[in-house]
């Protein structure tokens, strides 16, 4: 399958590069500075940015689907809303119709119409990226043209070990028996790369944690 790969270079993305170059995959990685994508085989670069929909529409076309692990820096997360709109556009005009993308955890719910971010818990410093990331996935929603899947993480991911083992849901927290809800990088992007190849969450979010 030809996917094209944006934030390719982040924690998230890099995980998504391998695990997709391990199925055989080819991809293209979309990238602002493309001395940043180190070379690899089945690795393409093409030069695409993130906020100029024309850019990613030049970059994506002619692939099977096209995968966005982009996230903001930190203190710049409000960017986040115009990059989703750009980045639906872009696609859009590329005229690839899958359209997989790296969501956050703070819209899953813990109880009927609660919030993960909304709970007393939920740490402030993360809040600005959870809101822009649950007013992304609204919308993802709205979003009737592209075959668009929305992963959310669990609650805490992180750097870790590839096991292939997990559990998914939808618009649930997941918790381990202690109350845990955590999923490595690595598997988070095994989930995505099996959702990519047996689609079940077509125009849907979707959630992993162990």
């Amino acid at each position: 399958m030809k996917i094209a790969l944006i934030g390719a270079t982040g924690t998230i993305g890099q995980r998504i590069l391998l695990e997709a170059l391990s199925r055989g995959h080819q991809v293209t990685v979309i990238a602002r500075d493309p001395a940043r994508v180190q070379e690899a085989k089945n690795v393409q670069v093409a030069i695409g940015d993130v906020f100029k929909p024309e850019s990613i529409a030049r970059a994506a076309a002619g692939h099977d689907a096209v995968i966005s692990a982009y996230g903001p820096k930190h203190g710049e997360e409000s960017s986040l809303l115009t990059a989703t709109e750009s980045l639906i556009e872009g696609v859009k005009q590329s005229g690839v119709r899958r359209f997989l993308t790296v969501g956050g955890a703070g819209s899953l719910e813990v109880a009927p119409g609660v919030h993960l971010v909304d709970t007393p818990e939920f740490p402030d410093a993360w809040k600005p990226i959870a809101l822009a990331h649950r007013d992304a996935l609204e919308l993802y929603r709205q979003e009737t043209e592209l075959d668009w899947t929305y992963l959310s993480p669990a609650a805490l991911i992180e750097p870790g070990e590839r096991t292939g083992q997990f559990r998914t849901g939808t618009d649930q927290l997941i918790t381990d028996k202690n109350g845990d809800s955590r999923i490595s990088a690595e598997d988070f992007a095994v989930a995505l790369l099996d959702e990519l190849e047996n689609p079940r969450f077509i125009r849907q979010r979707f959630t992993v944690a162990y």
